[in-house]
């Protein structure tokens, strides 16, 4: 289901043509990034979007299930992206696993088989391959657990108090 319906249907056919409007590339990583959480938070991930590892590399999805395991996701949004973006390679060792979100007409054959893959749009998405995992040490996973804790109460701070952060100068 595509977030972006509008299309010419021919008269004579009925049959829907290409859309009128392509999403651009911010739309279809937003519409992507939407369902893919919605996704998560259905199979009871908590989950925030936008994360800044220790490294300093920014994770698209970061995921914790309630038994503590984390999933990072990267978002996909067409194979330009694909082919100019490797910096997942350097998440594993913040993450259990490791798995990306692409849209439905994303070439999927491309990735590689051992992360996991979930298809979505703006409403919702599915699982289509579970990840391999391996296991974060004790001290990274603690670590990536209060990096989770501490922004995500900082961001619901944010939402209750906007000015709450101009009180720490």
């Amino acid at each position: 289901m595509s977030q972006f319906p509008l299309s010419k249907t021919s008269v004579d056919t009925g049959v829907p043509a290409e859309p009128l409007l392509r999403p651009s590339r911010p739309e279809v990583t937003a519409a992507v990034t939407r369902g893919a959480m919605r996704c998560l938070r259905a199979l009871g991930y908590s989950v925030l979007a936008e994360v800044i590892l220790a490294s300093g590399r920014r994770v698209d999805i970061l995921a914790l299930a309630p038994g503590g395991r984390i999933l990072i996701v990267e978002v996909k949004s067409g194979i330009e992206d694909w082919r100019a973006d490797t910096k997942w390679s350097d998440y594993a060792e913040y993450c259990d696993a490791l798995a990306f979100a692409v849209a439905a007409d994303f070439p999927s054959e491309i990735l590689p088989t051992d992360l996991g893959l979930i298809v979505a749009d703006a409403y919702g998405g599915a699982v289509i391959r579970e990840p391999i995992e391996t296991p974060l040490s004790p001290a990274r996973r603690r670590a990536m657990l209060l990096r989770f804790a501490t922004l995500a109460a900082d961001r619901l701070q944010s939402i209750i108090d906007p000015t709450a952060g101009e009180m720490l100068g």
